[in-house]
């Protein structure tokens, strides 16, 4: 027996001693918070580099044995961070229907919410915040309670509603000029087109220049302003709709801007940030929600709360 191999095996033992004490308190903990599948996914790289010169060293001996035992316990936190990860998925969704619910009691007893409703939003924008996000939409977008779906949701970030129940995209541009541009906002969420149908219908290519020339504006207000455009809602299956939503989403696209489609909206079930945003917030970054998922939890309460109101409306030009 070589005294080399011998402290190789004690320097694993004692290195991998507790991992094990890792997966029972991991298992028990019924939770992925504080775990860093980054960190756990580097340690098993680190083995399996360790097992790989093993081989080719040709020192096949009781210390690859003692390789091979870390290696499976390590990799056992990965099959208990998985499983925690879906139970963190099952109660941040048991947490969201619990707060919608205290949300719809509060709205359906009309309570106050802090809205920015009937206010001159020249003069809010003297004191909010700049580097904002901001909700730019119709009547329906003017009556979603931001602030307080923000601070229900955790957003890491101020949101200010600035819609108008009179928008169209024919006037989009200068309303984004007159009222939001001041706030400089590092991301915006577009819901235009319920008063645009009949513009639509008789004039596709000035709907989609108008459109292109608010994107345009907000893109010269701030280049790095993340975007968010929000399909129009269409529960008749209005063909005309229909075609306007596809063209929404083409300009989306060419435009490299994140497209939330309102009909696969869904109240109690919004969906979880991106793989990629999870790996972020495992590695300890700070990054700001995707608008993606702000909108979903925006639109998911709106579509429950209006529906019997500002989404059976009529389509008007």
């Amino acid at each position: 027996m070589e005294l080399g191999h011998l402290f190789e095996a004690v320097m694993l033992v004692c290195f991998g001693f507790s991992w094990p004490l890792n997966v029972i308190k991991a298992f028990k903990a019924r939770t992925a918070k504080g775990t860093s599948l980054a960190f756990i996914i580097l340690i098993i790289t680190g083995y399996v580099a360790g097992i790989s010169a093993k081989f080719i060293n040709h020192q096949f001996n009781y210390v690859l044995a003692v390789y091979f035992l870390n290696l499976v316990i390590v990799m056992s936190n990965v099959v208990v961070y998985i499983r925690n990860r879906a139970l963190d998925k099952k109660a941040e969704r048991v947490a969201t229907r619990r707060k919608i619910s205290e949300l719809q009691t509060k709205y359906k007893n009309n309570e106050t919410f802090p809205k920015e409703d009937n206010m001159n939003y020249k003069e809010l924008n003297n004191i909010a915040e700049k580097n904002a996000v901001i909700l730019f939409g119709g009547a329906l977008d003017k009556e979603i309670p931001v602030t307080e779906l923000a601070e229900s949701f955790s957003f890491n970030f101020k949101i200010y509603n600035r819609s108008d129940k009179n928008i169209s995209v024919k006037n989009a541009a200068d309303f984004f000029t007159n009222n939001i541009k001041s706030l400089e906002p590092e991301g915006i969420i577009i819901h235009l087109g319920d008063k645009d149908a009949n513009f639509f219908r008789t004039n596709t290519s000035d709907f989609d220049g108008a459109y292109l020339n608010l994107l345009s504006t907000v893109k010269a207000a701030n280049p790095k302003c993340r975007i968010a455009i929000v399909s129009v809602m269409n529960e008749r299956k209005d063909k005309n709709i229909n075609d306007m939503n596809r063209h929404i989403k083409a300009i989306a696209d060419s435009e490299k801007c994140d497209f939330i489609n309102l009909d696969n909206a869904k109240l109690w079930n919004p969906k979880a940030s991106k793989a990629s945003v999870d790996f972020a917030y495992n590695m300890g970054l700070h990054i700001r929600k995707p608008l993606i998922n702000v909108a979903e939890i925006l639109y998911s309460y709106a579509c429950l709360e209006m529906e019997d109101t500002s989404m059976n409306e009529s389509l008007v030009g």
